[in-house]
């Protein structure tokens, strides 16, 4: 059984391994990965798709070979802001230092492999950040009004959940405290979940069933009825593993009322002047990456390591997809669940040392949840003070 520190390295390590591995996929359907690479991929160490493409029409990125994506840097962001402040966050957190995070600290930004801001790199969804928060000088609390609803803020969310480690309930109220001030609608309801997910992971002899249970208990809505749907379709399909494609088919066809944008994720020009309902608000939506990272964590629930790179080769937004199954993976079972070499791939290429940014938030854990510790002391006397 992985003891704490271990899972805290599983959380960060399958961050960037997660979001390494579904980089150069991203966007491709389960279909289009085979005819591209011959076979699902199944190693960090593959090419971009788009590696032959001029460089405007790749925005001038790199992608594979180890390179992370805007999901590893803004899950290192929000890890730095929890060493710098030791407490738990809230919105004005999320105007204050991870407005310095992601655009007035320098640091390398693999994918344009140079040094920058993260703000250079960040999706409009995220981008939105630092519009509202710091042009606009909006109320933290109501920054992610008006924001196209995406995963942005579910992909990065994972720390929340590590911090409040054995309580879902409680990383679901500080991640949507948090979030609010980035994102709306169902995409801050999956980061509320994603934070539970991770939090129940921790908890003793925790299973997916366990996770899976307190990802149901906080969700609402939508993204209620997604993880129902996915997870009850994911228990029919053990017996499939040896046909992926069956598997993505019937996945994709489950998930389809509460994501109906399917493999067009590109937004070509053609969608141009037409609604995309997946970016709109919606009470019956669903991000589309939790539920499916749920449902492979699920199918392949004796072989966490097999459900990453599986979940990544189901396609669309695999980078996301690949960090969202990866965290819960990791926080379940500790970080040995990952190749060695290939953490240490992403390590050299991205510039990376995730090691010690595992052990720096561990430490900073440790300290907010004595801190926690000594409040409940301090509040338990206080009612056994209104008992006598």
């Amino acid at each position: 059984m992985p003891d704490f520190a271990e899972r805290v390295r599983g959380v960060v390590y399958g961050t960037a391994y997660g979001d390494a591995l579904g980089a150069p996929v991203e966007h491709l359907s389960h279909q289009e990965i085979l005819d591209h690479y011959g076979a699902e991929v199944e190693t960090v160490l593959v090419p971009w798709y788009k590696e032959d493409e001029p460089a405007f029409r790749r925005l001038g990125r790199v992608r594979g070979y180890g390179v992370i994506t805007d999901d590893t840097l803004m899950t290192l962001a929000l890890m730095h802001v929890y060493n710098e402040v030791g407490r738990h966050l809230d919105a004005w957190d999320m105007a204050d230092g991870m407005i310095r995070e992601i655009a007035y600290r320098e640091r390398y930004i693999p994918e344009f492999d140079r040094i920058g801001m993260i703000a250079e790199r960040l999706f409009y969804a995220e981008k939105h950040i630092f519009n509202r928060l710091l042009l606009a000088h909006c109320d933290p609390r109501q920054g992610g009004l008006g924001n196209a609803v995406n995963c942005g803020a579910a992909m990065y969310i994972a720390p929340v959940g590590v911090v409040n480690a054995g309580r879902p309930g409680a990383a679901y109220d500080e991640a949507i405290t948090f979030a609010m001030a980035h994102q709306q609608s169902y995409g801050l309801e999956a980061a509320g979940v994603l934070a539970a997910c991770v939090a129940a992971a921790f908890l003793p002899d925790a299973t997916m069933e366990t996770v899976l249970s307190a990802a149901l208990s906080v969700a609402k809505e939508g993204t209620r009825e997604a993880v129902a749907a996915l997870a009850e379709k994911a228990r029919g399909l053990r017996g499939l593993r040896d046909n992926h494609a069956e598997v993505i088919r019937q996945l994709h066809a489950a998930i389809l009322p509460y994501s109906p944008i399917g493999d067009d994720t590109r937004r070509p020009e053609s969608q141009i002047g037409k609604p995309v309902l997946n970016f709109t608000p919606s009470r019956f939506f669903s991000i589309e990456e939790l539920p499916i990272a749920l449902a492979y964590l699920l199918i392949w629930e004796d072989d966490p390591a097999q459900a990453v790179i599986r979940a990544v080769n189901s396609g669309r937004d695999a980078d996301s997809i690949g960090v969202m199954t990866s965290v819960i993976a990791g926080a379940l079972h500790g970080a040995g669940i990952f190749d060695p070499g290939e953490v240490q791939a992403v390590d050299s290429r991205s510039r990376l040392s995730l090691e010690v940014e595992a052990e720096r938030f561990l430490q900073s854990v440790r300290r907010i949840q004595a801190q926690d510790a000594e409040r409940m002391q301090r509040e338990l006397g206080v009612l056994k003070g209104f008992e006598a």
